[in-house]
């Protein structure tokens, strides 16, 4: 199931919070509608984690992370550091980076299994990803955008990229991650993928401004709608009419 909501009067929700499938990360100072919308969703199986970094609320854009570990820039101060730590689970593991390109949420994108990276990211930093985040790195491009985080998100069921992407592209990426792609957009024709939504494998949240039909895209390559009844009844029809054949 796909979620439309807003950082106040802002559809670029996935600079203000970041979702993977073990926590969920909100910038301080939204709205309390906001935050609800995610504890709705998220708050029975996930911590929703308030907090900012670097004293910015773009918490979205300036980590990457799975539910393996979390990845922070070197402008992360020692107490939100330390409060992350606190409430998150305690298998994830919460690492400061020491790196040039600090936003690292638009430099990294990645499921629980593979990430793509920026091309000029520090081999330390390649390292870190592959250790903390515990998965296989590739530098690529998408679209021949650099800042993959900006224009890609994946989740480990499937992937949404920049409208632009050839098929050639979409092909190999596919083949690196392991999922099916999609070139689409969010909020109304945005192509900046990561900015406008935020996905794990059951749920999605997107722009207020995203139509129906990106919507419907969004829920069929994120297989968002299999847990859905109307999918349950489908697969009890099929059962049945396997039965009477």
């Amino acid at each position: 199931m796909a979620t439309r909501t807003q950082f106040e009067n802002s559809s670029e929700i996935g600079v203000f919070s970041k979702l993977t499938n073990g926590y969920c990360l909100v910038a301080i100072g939204g709205s309390e509608n906001f935050y609800s919308t995610f504890e709705a969703e998220l708050a029975d199986v996930i911590p929703v984690v308030k907090t900012s970094i670097g004293g910015t609320r773009i918490v979205g854009r300036l980590c990457a992370g799975n539910k393996n570990g979390l990845l922070l820039p070197n402008t992360t101060t020692d107490q939100e550091l330390q409060h992350l730590r606190n409430s998150l689970p305690d298998e994830v593991v919460v690492q400061r980076v020491d790196e040039r390109l600090s936003a690292l949420g638009n430099c990294v994108v990645c499921n629980d299994h593979v990430s793509l990276i920026h091309t000029d990211l520090d081999r330390e930093t390649e390292e870190l990803i592959a250790d903390v985040l515990g998965v296989e790195v590739f530098r690529q491009t998408i679209a021949g955008n650099i800042l993959v985080g900006s224009y890609g998100v994946f989740s480990n069921r499937g992937g949404l990229v920049h409208p632009h992407t050839s098929i050639e592209d979409l092909d190999e990426l596919s083949t690196l991650l392991q999922v099916p792609l999609v070139a689409g957009t969010v909020n109304r024709g945005s192509e900046v993928i990561g900015a406008g939504m935020i996905v794990n494998d059951w749920t999605a949240f997107c722009g207020l401004d995203t139509t129906a039909t990106e919507l419907s895209v969004i829920e069929s390559v994120f297989k968002l709608r299999e847990s859905q009844p109307s999918a349950i009844v489908d697969e009890m029809r099929k059962s049945l009419i396997d039965t009477f054949v």
